[in-house]
């Protein structure tokens, strides 16, 4: 087999790949698993339920961090603060199109 057979089989399963773990990320994203998270879980376990968020921004200050992630997909916003790597507040939004 040559190089550019090996490349051409390589790029349609890569874009699958990324399809399905796009797909599967979003249907994580509803009402029933952002209501399994509780003031108190680690962030892996909220990982553990969402997956990785979308974005996500930290700052530590005499020995306390915050955190502050978002899930964003399929018209759902998930957004979850940390304190000290525990949940403290959270909140769900669906855009007003669906």
């Amino acid at each position: 087999m040559n190089k550019n057979s090996v490349s051409n089989i390589s790029k349609p399963v890569l874009i699958t790949a990324i399809f399905f773990v796009l797909i599967s990320c979003s249907f994580r994203l509803n009402q029933d698993n952002f209501d399994k998270i509780r003031t108190g879980m680690t962030q892996e376990e909220v990982k553990e339920i969402l997956g990785s968020p979308t974005e996500s921004s930290s700052i530590t200050i005499g020995g306390i961090s915050g955190t502050s992630s978002k899930w964003t997909g399929d018209g759902v916003i998930i957004t979850i603060q940390f304190l000290n790597g525990k949940v403290q507040a959270k909140q769900f939004s669906k855009s007003r199109d669906e």
